[in-house]
């Protein structure tokens, strides 16, 4: 469908502005949102009833939020295909084995990521188990974050880790809601995380054996210089997200329609020409505010 050309609305950068495509999502709704809304009954039940059920699930659940967007090919809708460097060949291999493992809340590693991302979060404050009531409070669905993981495996773990150790103010800056006039009903942190990490995958195409969409080829360049680029994307997509929330006065019934839109403008940023390196991304700005 082509964009009708509207008014332009300001993100939270000042170097940032939301352009037709994300009004264009803010007044229709968006193609994909209607596509999956109609067709899943109980999906949309599921909305209805908590924002938290209807971002998180088994992959094939979530996969299904984004079906028909991973299908798309970024551009002039065409297959791209190009040769992979030794060196690009190596950091996508590596990033494709850390997507394949799962989050196991028995293995003593993983519990404790969740312990060191706990302290991250709130340092001065006692975690009193891998299980407890405490965890809502940094926006996971229950008492047990382990059962969140099952849409995305333990690569979103390390994607909150890494956010809350190399970027720590913005980190807590997005967790406590710190900037913008906020809605009554906000996104939940560390689920939208797992979502942001999903997302990712999903839109450089990560799933295949090398990505053939203009965004993930790009990536896949810049993840040859730079192992840490997936997880430093990770941090600029939470934050573009973040930014696009409040531009667009959102809720929590609109979270997916956020995401949408900053797939969107990531899309586009990651198509750019000039990008040579992650922190050369337009919105790696937001990270410093």
């Amino acid at each position: 469908m082509r964009l009708r050309r509207r008014q332009c609305i300001p993100s939270c950068s000042s170097h940032h502005r939301v352009d037709e495509d994300e009004v264009y999502w803010r007044q229709k709704k968006g193609d994909e949102e209607s596509a999956w809304s109609h067709s899943s009954p109980h999906l949309k039940s599921q909305l209805s009833q908590c924002f938290t059920s209807a971002m998180v699930g088994p992959r094939a659940w979530i996969g299904g939020i984004f079906s028909r967007s991973s299908n798309k090919r970024f551009g002039s809708g065409k297959f791209f295909d190009f040769p992979l460097s030794p060196l690009q060949e190596q950091g996508l291999r590596r990033l494709q084995a850390r997507l394949q493992v799962p989050f196991d809340e028995t293995r003593l590693d993983h519990q404790e990521a969740l312990r060191t991302l706990w302290k991250a979060a709130f340092p001065t404050v006692k975690l009193k188990g891998l299980i407890s009531e405490q965890w809502k409070d940094m926006g996971w669905q229950g008492p047990n974050p382990s059962t969140d993981f099952r849409g995305c495996g333990f690569v979103s773990l390390e994607n909150l880790l890494f956010f809350a150790r190399i970027y720590p103010a913005s980190f807590h800056r997005l967790l406590f809601k710190q900037g913008g006039k906020r809605a009554t009903w906000e996104y939940p942190f560390a689920v939208a995380g797992i979502n942001v990490s999903f997302m990712l995958i999903q839109m450089l195409d990560l799933y295949s054996a090398k990505p053939r969409c203009l965004p993930g080829i790009n990536f896949v360049k810049l993840l040859g210089e730079d192992e840490e680029a997936f997880d430093v994307l990770y941090c600029i997509a939470f934050e573009m997200m973040d930014a696009q929330w409040l531009a667009m006065h959102a809720s929590y019934m609109e979270f997916n329609e956020v995401l949408q839109v900053t797939r969107t403008q990531l899309e586009r940023e990651l198509s750019l020409e000039d990008i040579h390196r992650i922190q050369d991304l337009p919105a790696y700005n937001l990270l410093y505010q």
